[in-house]
């Protein structure tokens, strides 16, 4: 079985770290305080986690997530990922990661900015729309009557069916949404933002009960979505 890196082992990190686990993945986490500030999730995770620092855990993954801060995204390695498909999980917040003038005029997604910074990898777009208590509970095996789907953006075909193969492995079902340049249309805001996978008139991810949306109902709220 491959090995997942971890860039960041945060609430989206840390969830997709559990559920690469339970798929029988080996998973390296890391974050930017150390890897023994890690130590309690290793021990939750078992005999198949590690940590280790940022440079290591992209350096051991076949497959690489990366989930920090936007405003920290110039701090992931490059050199390790070189060659290597990355998953990014960011999510533009002004008020978190100040103003970037790229975002504000529109003129590039934060998956572009990433890939600009990561040039030699193939960056794919997913887990940002989803409440990372929603994706812990959501996930459900190939076939269910209430298996979730979830976006995913990119440049790189290949790229985007690994990821889509991984999502599979792990309990979800995948909707292509197109290149990196469409990203925005799963970012905060919009129909497929968090919302989708709540009952109607529920108003906070943090208490609503998750609610599966499958690739149908995924695949229209991605196309509803306005700039």
């Amino acid at each position: 079985m491959a090995t997942l890196g971890l860039i960041g082992s945060g609430r989206i990190g840390g969830t997709v770290a559990r559920l690469a686990v339970d798929a029988g993945y080996d998973v390296v986490l890391s974050n930017s305080r150390g890897p023994e500030t890690l130590a309690g999730l290793v021990e939750e995770l078992g005999p198949h986690a590690r940590a280790a620092t940022p440079a290591e855990a992209a350096e051991a993954g076949d497959l690489v997530v990366v989930s920090v801060p936007l405003r920290a995204y110039r701090d992931v390695p490059v050199e390790p990922l070189a060659g290597k498909v990355v998953i990014d999980t960011n999510n533009y917040y002004p008020q978190r990661d100040e103003h970037i003038r790229e975002l504000d005029d529109k003129s590039a997604t934060s998956s572009e900015l990433l890939q600009r910074h990561l040039p030699t990898s193939r960056v794919v777009k997913a887990f940002n729309n989803i409440y990372f208590g929603h994706l812990g509970s959501l996930a459900r095996p190939a076939g269910s009557p209430e298996r979730t789907a979830l976006p995913i953006s990119g440049d790189d075909a290949n790229a985007k069916a690994t990821v889509a193969d991984f999502l599979d492995a792990i309990g979800y079902d995948t909707v292509d949404q197109g290149p990196l340049a469409g990203s925005w249309r799963c970012e905060p805001g919009s129909p497929v933002y968090g919302v989708i996978y709540m009952a109607p008139g529920e108003t906070s991810m943090v208490t609503a009960a998750p609610v599966p949306a499958n690739a149908a109902t995924v695949k229209a709220a991605v196309e509803a979505a306005r700039r």
